[in-house]
């Protein structure tokens, strides 16, 4: 029997169990897996039971744990297939020559998006981004997503004044981001749903969705437009914070206003400090030869408190994005302080003496795995006078500290194959790798790409949800390509075939 997505299969057949923690018995033997109400209600060696319904053949593939990404902005990861991509730029000049070719959307402006101008070998500047835009609003976001390069038109258009570089940082570009993203759900949503099944089709089954917006109606109007493919979570920032707890809202709870499980509130989403390429995360040494640049705080510590305080009496979890040294120790003495309990989002760069706090506080750290080998130039660079660990994922491990996988998309690829490969070998392109000492073994890699992430892994067992990926390669043993492009042969949500190769 052939079946296809959507279909709800009985058994998967002649499958092979891996991933961490395991206590079966089976080894590498075929087995099958028996479901039934989206559950896996029994494992037998292939063959030993029954196979009484609808059977999957899964022909050897590996059974996985279904995927999580555990931070996502999903309607700006969904866009950027509309806007141009720019990281390939070398310099400020080739990027605005990107952006002189770059479709006009209906709106009137062009977007580009994925620049990173850190290391480019000349500065951005009005007059050289006018004189390859003209009048067109033109929009170039940076990859980190924390600076925005505009044309005098496009700062006109967004009433800002023009200083002769464009550059909006922080909050300001977040602004610009807010407004560009604002488009029709008639527009957004049907690219929200090919986002979903390509994330599927890499046997994702879950995401946190970080949009910086009300995220609750959102997804449930897409539920009621149809949409199946994923679990999602969604989060809460300071400016909706009074409206989530004033309607009750808690972390864990099903998003109301619709019958689907699918979609829960999150956690309160605070960020704390700014980023790398713009040169704004929060660090105990300066940035070079910039000797009164050592970053932002954005959010001062009294207020972080405040805003944790009230968001864990209301039932929130909370995820303070925390880059720089200086604000993870801010974001851990602030957890500490308020006893509220979530996520450290990116913690990429820890103070030695902070490794251990995540663990002993019991707060997870949110780590996008592919950002350690986009940023290693940048790392290596401008951020060679640190004296804390960048991308201390092994160290953290170590430590007891609970890691969670995910991608940041736009800032990289929603792709969990990649972000594994990223944490255990520390490479790609055939580039030595960086920092080998901070590599994870694959099977925490794994772990932490689950819902559970490391310390509360999800498995493959009787009474589970049967939310599961059909792996060509065991994870576990594969080499870097084969681990990076994994092909899935099949991802099933609670049961049913979200996508099948």
């Amino acid at each position: 029997m052939t079946l296809e997505r959507a279909a709800m299969p009985d058994v998967i057949a002649d499958a092979r169990l891996t991933g961490s923690q395991r206590t079966d018995p089976f080894g590498g033997e075929p087995v099958d897996i028996h479901l039934a109400h989206g559950m896996v209600v029994d494992i037998a060696p292939a063959g030993a039971l029954a196979r009484r319904g609808a059977v999957f053949d899964a022909r050897g593939a590996w059974v996985v744990p279904g995927l999580w990404d555990h931070h996502v902005h999903v309607v700006q990861w969904a866009l950027a297939a509309q806007r141009v991509p720019l990281g390939e730029a070398i310099s400020a000049s080739h990027a605005a020559s990107l952006m002189s070719e770059a479709p006009i959307l209906p709106d009137g402006r062009r977007i580009g998006t994925g620049f990173r101008d850190a290391l480019w070998i000349d500065r951005p500047t009005l007059e050289v981004l006018d004189a390859a835009t003209g009048e067109v609003p033109s929009y170039l976001i940076n990859a980190d997503v924390h600076s925005v390069w505009l044309n005098s038109a496009a700062l006109r258009r967004e009433g800002f004044a023009p200083d002769g570089v464009g550059i909006l940082r922080e909050e300001p570009a977040f602004e610009i981001s807010r407004r560009l993203n604002a488009v029709e759900p008639a527009q957004s949503d049907p690219l929200v749903t090919r986002m979903a099944q390509d994330a599927a089709s890499r046997g994702v089954v879950g995401i946190v969705d970080l949009d910086m917006a009300w995220n609750e109606d959102a997804w449930v109007r897409r539920l009621g437009g149809g949409f199946d493919a994923l679990r999602v979570s969604f989060g809460v920032y300071p400016e909706h914070l009074d409206r989530a707890i004033s309607e009750g809202l808690r972390t864990g709870d099903a998003a109301r206003g619709s019958d689907s499980d699918l979609v829960r509130v999150g956690p309160l989403k605070v960020i704390s400090d700014g980023s790398l390429g713009t040169r704004t995360a929060a660090c105990s040494h300066a940035y070079p030869d910039d000797p009164h640049n050592h970053g932002l705080i954005t959010v001062d510590r009294a207020t972080l408190v405040e805003l944790m305080t009230r968001a864990t009496a209301a039932g929130i979890a909370s995820a303070i994005h925390a880059i720089g040294d200086v604000a993870n120790s801010h974001a851990l003495d602030a957890f500490a302080a308020s006893g509220a309990w979530g996520t450290i989002e990116h913690a990429q760069l820890v103070a030695h003496a902070d490794i251990p706090r995540f663990a002993r506080l019991g707060i997870g750290a949110s780590v996008q795995p592919a950002h350690a080998l986009d940023d290693r130039d940048l790392t290596d660079t401008i951020w060679a006078d640190q004296t804390a660990q960048p991308y201390p994922f092994r160290s953290l491990a170590a430590a007891g500290a609970h890691l969670l996988f995910g991608s940041d998309a736009p800032v990289s690829p929603l792709d969990p194959w990649a972000a594994m490969a990223a944490a255990v070998f520390r490479t790609r392109d055939r580039r030595e790798p960086w920092q080998p000492h901070e590599r994870l073994d694959a099977a925490t890699a794994l772990a932490a790409s689950t819902r559970g992430g490391s310390a509360e892994p999800a498995r493959v067992q009787p009474g589970d949800v049967a939310d599961l990926a059909l792996c060509a390669v065991d994870p576990l043993v594969a080499d870097e390509p084969t681990l990076r492009g994994m092909p899935v042969a099949a991802t099933l949500l609670a049961g049913r075939l979200t996508h099948v190769a």
